[in-house]
């Protein structure tokens, strides 16, 4: 199993969290972005840094990404392509992402850039908060503890 990360919008103490589980329990964690991210130096995490394009890098981990492996990412549509591919995705927020739910997300996204586009101001996400960096690192867990 590999950890992929849509590293560009992550949050650092997200990416932390990712770093400290990765060398505790020997698993490659891969982050993908547009941009340079600074990692560990350690085997078994590694950055990949895609051109700055639209989706380049939502593009790259659907791309590499396998069945069983676990991508962290925001991104509804990137979430339903790797669950397509019998991935499993956990939000930053500690969401866990899978056939069941993700239709829904996936809705409430499109229906949230329809609104967008008419001019209705949405708003964004809120700020991450201590109980989602402990939602995240809770559900991090469990799946390391069910995939070992």
């Amino acid at each position: 199993m590999t950890i992929w990360v849509d590293a560009d919008a992550c949050p650092r103490v997200i990416k932390d969290i990712l770093f400290r589980a990765a060398v505790r329990k020997q698993l490659p964690l891969i982050l993908v972005a547009n941009h340079y991210q600074a990692t560990p130096k350690t085997p078994w995490i590694k950055s990949i840094q895609v051109a700055g394009g639209f989706d380049e890098a939502d593009d790259e981990i659907v791309r590499r990404c396998e069945p069983g492996d676990l991508v962290i990412t925001a991104d509804i549509p990137l979430a339903s392509e790797v669950i397509g591919k019998k991935g499993l995705v956990i939000t930053p927020r500690g969401d866990i992402l899978d056939a069941g739910n993700v239709g829904a997300r996936l809705n409430i996204r499109d229906f949230n850039d329809t609104m967008r586009a008419s001019g209705e101001h949405t708003g964004g996400p809120p700020p991450l908060h201590a109980r989602d960096r402990q939602q995240f690192a809770n559900a991090l867990d469990r799946y390391l503890a069910q995939s070992s």
